[in-house]
C-alpha cells in the first residue's frame, strides 16, 4: 500500500494523471481485503493489486477510461459468482467494492498523500474519510475528510450528523491502522481508513529466542529494535535484520526508542532479576502489548514484584504471560512462532481461536453451497 501512495505522489508531482482503486468493502470470500490498492497509470501499467483475475482487469478498462474521458470517480460493486470464479481459478462466493477515483488535481491530493506518508513514516495516526457513493440527488460538496488522532479533522459533510459518527470513526482506526465502511439512513456510503507507522516489536535480550523471533518479525513487516545489557548479545552481527541494536541497562535501553499505540515489547532477558526490571520499564511505555517469556511460577514472582513497587493489579493483567498462543512450541524458532502469532491476534484484535469449521455443522454446510453447474475441477 505505500508503494502504491508514493508512486501516487511521484506521478502527481510531475503532473501525471492517474487513477487509484481501492477495495471498500467486501462480503463472503474474497481474494482481497478492505484497504488493497491498484494505481492506474496512463500508459496503461500499474501498481498493487486488487485479487487479480477479471476483477482487476475490468477496473483496469474502468480506469483507462477515465483516463481517456477525464472522468470521474466510480463506485463499482463486482459479484464474484460461481462460473467467474472457476474462470480465474478462484474459490470465492462473495462481493467487492471498489472506490475508481481519479487523481489530477495534485493541489487537492498531495496534502493528503503526503499526511499518509508522515504517518507511515512514524508520524501522527491519521484517518481518511471518502465518500464513495450518496443518493440520487444528493452531493457533498467535499468528499474527503481528514481526521487526526486527537479528534480534530479538515473537511465537513452536509450531514453533521453523519460527520460526527465519521470523525469518531476515524479517530479510533487511525491508531490501529485499519478500515470501516459506514452507510448513513439515506445511502450515503463513506469509507474510513485509518494509516500509521508500521508495526514496531522491541526485544528486551539477545538470546536464542530473541534472535529468532528478530528474524521471523523481519519478514512479516516489523520493524525490530533490541535492547540488552551485553555487546557481544546486541549488535549487527548477531541481529543484522535489526532497525537498530542497543547496548543499555534494561531500565533505560526503551528510552529513546520511538515506541508508541503500535509497538509491541517481548521480554526475554536472561534471568528473573533482568525480566523483572525490563518488565517494569515496558508497562511504563504506551505500547499496547508487553509479553514476557518465562514459565507461569516465574512470571508470577514477577508479578508479585510489580505489585509491591505500586505497579496496578489491572496494569499487570494487561501483560501477556506466559507469552504466545498454546501451540506446544519447544524450539526458539517455535517459540518465535507462537509469540508472533499472539502479536499478529493483538495486532488484528482477533480472539486466536481455531478457523476449523465445527464438525458437527459442516454437513449442514455443505448443503447450502448451490450445486455446481460444472464439473468438479480434478484434483
Amino acid at each position: 500500500m505505500k508503494e502504491v501512495i508514493v508512486e501516487a505522489v511521484r506521478l502527481m508531482g510531475k503532473g501525471e494523471p492517474c487513477v487509484m482503486a481501492t477495495v471498500v468493502r467486501t462480503k463472503g470470500m474474497t481474494p482481497q481485503k478492505p484497504g488493497a490498492k491498484q494505481l492506474f497509470r496512463q500508459d496503461g501499467s500499474s501498481l498493487g493489486t486488487l485479487g487479480g483475475g477479471c476483477v482487476e482487469g475490468d477496473v483496469w478498462h474502468i480506469a483507462q477510461q477515465i483516463l481517456r474521458t477525464q472522468g470521474g470517480a466510480q463506485f463499482r460493486d463486482y459479484l464474484l459468482k460461481e462460473d467467474i470464479a472457476i474462470k480465474d481459478g478462484l474459490v470465492c462466493g462473495g462481493a467487492m467494492y471498489f472506490y475508481i477515483e481519479p487523481l489530477w488535481e495534485p493541489q487537492k491530493y498531495l496534502p493528503l498523500a503526503k499526511e499518509i506518508m508522515q504517518a507511515c513514516k512514524g508520524g501522527p495516526p491519521i484517518a481518511i474519510a471518502t465518500v464513495v457513493s450518496t443518493p440520487p440527488g444528493k452531493h457533498d460538496e467535499e468528499t474527503k475528510l481528514l481526521i487526526r488522532e486527537n479528534g480534530t479533522f479538515a473537511g465537513s459533510l452536509a450531514d453533521k450528523h453523519l460527520q460526527d459518527q465519521v470523525v469518531r470513526t476515524g479517530q479510533k482506526i487511525a491508531v490501529l491502522g485499519s478500515n470501516e465502511f459506514i452507510e448513513a439512513k439515506d445511502g450515503t456510503a463513506v469509507y474510513v481508513e485509518g494509516f500509521t507507522t508500521p508495526p514496531t516489536l522491541v526485544i528486551m535480550g539477545g538470546g536464542h529466542v530473541g534472535m529468532a523471533t528478530c528474524q521471523l518479525a523481519k519478514t512479516l513487516g516489523f520493524k525490530v529494535f533490541v535492547v540488552d545489557d551485553r555487546p557481544e548479545y546486541s549488535n549487527k552481527e548477531r541481529f543484522p535484520q535489526a532497525e537498530a541494536t542497543i547496548v543499555a541497562d534494561y531500565s533505560e535501553g526503551l528510552n529513546d526508542l520511538p515506541i508508541n499505540f503500535n509497538s509491541f515489547i517481548l521480554v526475554a532477558t536472561r534471568g528473573h532479576r533482568f525480566d523483572d526490571i525490563a518488565t517494569q520499564a515496558a508497562i511504563n511505555t504506551p505500547a499496547r502489548y508487553v509479553g514476557l517469556l518465562g514459565s507461569k511460577r516465574k512470571n508470577l514472582m514477577i508479578f508479585r514484584d510489580l505489585l509491591n513497587n505500586g505497579t496496578p493489579l489491572e496494569r499487570i493483567k494487561e501483560i501477556h504471560a506466559p507469552v504466545g498462543l498454546n501451540i506446544g512450541a519447544l524450539t526458539p524458532e517455535e517459540l518465535a512462532v507462537s509469540i508472533l502469532a499472539e502479536i499478529i491476534m493483538c495486532l488484528r484484535n482477533r480472539d486466536g481461536r481455531p478457523m476449523k469449521m465445527e464438525s458437527e455443522n459442516l454437513l449442514q454446510l455443505i448443503k447450502r453451497l448451490p450445486k455446481p453447474k460444472k464439473k468438479p475441477l480434478p484434483f
